[in-house]
């Protein structure tokens, strides 16, 4: 009979431990707010007279910085690139005879320097004219009712596109190849 009772012990000290454990964790349900009865008949609003002695303080003055003011200052200007035209410099005469003396120019030579965009090649800026021009003729051929239904999107398109022929007029090729090929890009996700 004693390991009968011991058990029961070990199940009611268990129980109440469990039991004060849920107690003090408490319920981790949100309350609920009962709400209120609405409002049927108009209520009349009182006024409240203010009493005829109240004190006079008197406002503090504070030096306050002064008020900015907008100007064209902020602004950003956006400045046209102009391509800086080089002429190619003859190097001298010393120079001409001690290479023709060193032998045969090296491959790399023969492929020129690197530049950073001044001079346009021919080949260039004929493809940017040819992206422009199929951007404006697949712009015209577009149904009004997509014009309409997709305004935001022709609206950059648009903006590409003359911006690619701005930069054309102003000969920056690369640049006129770059915008005219953004506009494409949109536009062909707008035709989907």
């Amino acid at each position: 009979m004693k390991g009968t009772s011991n058990i029961t012990q070990k199940i009611a000290w268990t129980a109440l431990w469990f039991g004060l454990a849920m107690g003090m964790a408490g319920c981790r349900h949100k309350p609920q707010l009962a709400p209120l009865p609405p409002v049927m008949a108009p209520v009349a609003l009182e006024e409240i007279p203010e009493p005829d002695d109240l004190p006079m303080v008197e406002a503090q003055t504070e030096k306050l910085p002064p008020v900015p003011v907008s100007t064209d200052a902020g602004k950003l200007k956006r400045k046209k690139k102009t391509p800086k035209v080089v002429a190619p410099s003859e190097p001298p005469p010393e120079t001409q005879v001690a290479s023709a003396a060193a032998g045969p120019p090296s491959p790399d030579a023969a492929v020129g320097a690197l530049t950073a965009g001044g001079e346009t090649n021919p080949q260039t800026k004929q493809e940017a004219e040819d992206l422009i021009a199929s951007i404006e003729k697949r712009l015209n051929g577009l149904p009004a009712a997509k014009v309409e239904e997709q305004k935001a999107q022709v609206s950059k398109v648009k903006n590409f596109w003359k911006d690619a022929q701005d930069a054309l007029k102003s000969g920056d090729a690369e640049g006129a190849k770059t915008l005219a090929t953004k506009a494409k890009l949109l536009l062909d996700d707008l035709e989907k």
